[in-house]
């Protein structure tokens, strides 16, 4: 059993940044990868950003060159979100993959078995 606690949420101006933190405890042996998603109304969630153990990354095609995510150790994940937008408001969800499964089409939910609560992003124009 993983959990997953999510912070550094808030609100933004467009333009601004901000910092998400995932901190994962419990069986987090084999945790191989790990990612966020992000929900908004009328929006169905998607999948943001993912690394593995190795440090391979992957983006969707709507942050890339703005956000970053990357891992301290096995047990603490983030996001940096640069130059954020209107588009990028909404829930996010940090998550640990399926041991296994890091190859094709990463940046889907079936891929992931442990969800964090979520901590939600504004920004304002």
């Amino acid at each position: 059993q993983v959990r997953l606690v999510e912070s550094g949420g808030g609100s933004v101006q467009a333009g601004g940044s901000l910092r998400l933190s995932c901190a994962a405890s419990g069986n987090t042996a084999r945790i191989q990868y790990m990612a966020w998603f992000r929900e908004s109304p009328n929006k169905e969630r998607e999948g943001v950003a993912a690394i593995d153990f190795k440090g391979d990354t992957r983006y969707s095609e709507s942050v890339k060159g703005r956000f970053t995510i990357s891992r301290d150790d096995v047990n603490t994940l983030h996001l940096q979100m640069d130059i954020l937008n209107s588009n990028d408001s909404g829930t996010y969800y940090c998550a640990a993959g399926i041991p296994g499964l890091w190859f094709g089409p990463v940046l889907v939910e079936h891929r992931y078995r442990s969800w964090g609560q979520g901590t939600q992003v504004t920004v304002t124009s």
